[in-house]
């Protein structure tokens, strides 16, 4: 994955077994429960848009055009990228272990086939994280098949990766990228979370497979490295880089809790020391309880970001089985009744954002494989109904539109916050923040702003559902940015899928700055 990829983040064919159509109450989606028979329709659909089995590749994008938003693939984009690949390959392997049917276990040899078609030289990519994932899916591969091919190349690309394993800058670590191993003249030089934690994975798969306790020691290395290097409690943070000591970049991505949770978990199999579980469990917690939207896991962004969540489920799901970890599987049946209740009707694709209802547009190949996969990975629970979750929503985790300067930005320096933070700076006309409310039945609820005015009044307009029902909503001044203050209003909402938008409009008379914590009540 390139550095633009990265910070962009920050911000076949097979008949259908079924199809479901959700019913429109009140404007929102009816709910239908999340069955077996679900998890069927939804991977039947993603591999019906997404598949191209005369190429033996996965698709871009569902509209199979090449979009500029992403266009970094074989054939200019019109097929997926490096890491895309690997992903998307991993979710037929979901599919498979959860199925059996003998349709994924070819597509697991064809997608490699059209893969190595496309790319003749895996090693000419010079982004380490790109080969790691391939090294990783190849062994889960070769674990699931017994295909000797698998294993071959999967201990060839961790080789090739792990040369990249460097002290002379940070005390450890494998470098991003094979080709930028100086910071002092090279920017893209980091060692990141994303390229070092698959390893651990890998190592310890090859453990396993060849009876090598070599890769132990390796596996136990670099996850040192990590622990020492990238993780300060039960924040993970993404990338070390600069020169001399170097400097932490604690961009929190679901994607890096997922692959550290994933490295304890091996680790914890491979060794038995408590010590890996209590550092995964502590990883797995800090998503669910910081960057949830009531429970859901967050919307990160477009391009790579919505495979972000679908690395920590498949994770996530390896920690509830492998290590016993049952108090995961509500959250992840949850998840995958989210993600199946927003899905489009028209094609039953599931789209980046498992909070709101799948729109019209193209969706993208990786997004749409994290909400097929999410449901191969949950068993199913046949709960119907929609997921409210817990009724809170943080700022810091709700999706805002901003214009260019609005200084609209999470923030976390001043005290008594709730979740990883706050939307601090709001202060320009057209700028609102969206939080998609999910509510079982139809009815009135009040809903509660926490937030701080240190710079007086403030007042905000609140749209629900495309209607206004406040235009000028005071939010009284605070004495400090530190001191919290709450506003409330009675709504009515739907049942189903539900947007309360707070917006700054300067027609409306809105004015002045203001911190939001976080909406409740519901």
């Amino acid at each position: 994955m390139s550095l633009v990829q990265r910070t962009a983040a920050k911000w076949v064919s097979m008949c259908l077994v079924m199809v479901l159509f959700l019913t429109v109450w009140g404007g929102a989606n009816r709910a239908s429960a999340f069955t077996t028979a679900n998890a069927d329709t939804a991977m039947t659909s993603f591999v019906t848009t997404f598949y191209d089995a005369s190429a033996k590749y996965f698709y871009t994008n569902s509209d199979h055009q090449i979009q500029a938003a992403h266009a970094y693939g074989p054939n200019g984009g019109l097929y997926t990228d490096f890491w895309w690949e690997a992903q998307l390959w991993e979710t037929v392997m979901d599919a498979y272990q959860r199925t059996g049917i003998s349709t994924y276990r070819t597509m697991i040899d064809d997608i490699y086939t059209g893969f190595n078609a496309k790319y003749t030289n895996m090693v000419a990519n010079q982004f380490n994280d790109d080969l790691g994932w391939w090294a990783l899916a190849c062994l889960r591969a070769y674990e699931i098949t017994g295909t000797q091919e698998y294993l071959n190349r999967g201990s060839f690309l961790f080789d090739h990766v792990y040369a990249s394993w460097d002290t002379s800058y940070y005390g450890g670590g494998i470098w991003w990228r094979s080709d930028a191993q100086n910071p002092a003249t090279s920017t893209n030089a980091q060692k990141n979370m994303a390229t070092n934690a698959p390893m651990v994975m890998t190592a310890i798969k090859l453990k396993n497979a060849y009876n090598n306790a070599s890769y132990l020691t390796k596996a136990q290395q670099i996850y040192s490295w990590i622990q020492t290097k990238l993780v300060n409690g039960s924040k993970v943070n993404d990338h070390m880089e600069g020169t001399g000591a170097g400097i932490v970049k604690d961009w929190d991505f679901t994607y890096n809790y997922g692959t550290y949770l994933g490295a304890a978990t091996a680790l914890y199999m491979a060794t038995g020391t408590a010590s890996y579980l209590t550092d995964a469990n502590n990883a797995a917690n800090y998503v669910i309880n910081k960057m949830t939207s009531a429970t859901t896991l967050l919307y990160e962004g477009e391009n790579d970001a919505p495979g972000f969540k679908m690395v920590f489920a498949r994770n996530l799901n390896q920690l509830r089985v492998q290590a016993s970890q049952s108090q995961y599987l509500n959250f992840l049946q949850q998840n995958a009744t989210q993600a199946w209740n927003h899905r489009r009707t028209s094609d039953g694709i599931i789209g980046s954002d498992w909070t709101a209802p799948t729109g019209s547009s193209y969706v993208q190949s990786l997004a749409a494989a994290a909400g097929a996969s999410i449901l191969q990975l949950a068993p199913a629970d046949n709960y119907t109904g929609n997921i409210a979750g817990n009724g809170v929503y943080e700022a810091e985790n709700a999706r805002r539109t901003l214009v260019s300067g609005s200084g609209m930005i999470n923030e976390s320096t001043q005290t008594g916050f709730n979740g990883r933070g706050y939307v601090a700076g709001w202060n320009t006309n057209g700028t609102t923040i969206d939080f998609y409310v999910n509510q079982n039945t139809a009815g009135t609820k009040t809903i509660t702003f926490r937030y701080a005015a240190a710079a007086g009044n403030a007042s905000r307009y609140v749209n629900v559902n495309g209607v206004d029902v406040a235009a000028n909503l005071t939010f009284n001044g605070t004495s400090n940015w530190s001191t919290w203050n709450t506003v409330s209003l009675t709504v009515s909402l739907a049942a189903g899928s539900n947007t309360i938008r707070l917006g700054f409009a300067s027609s409306k008379g809105n004015t002045n700055y203001l911190n939001i914590d976080q909406l409740s009540g519901l």
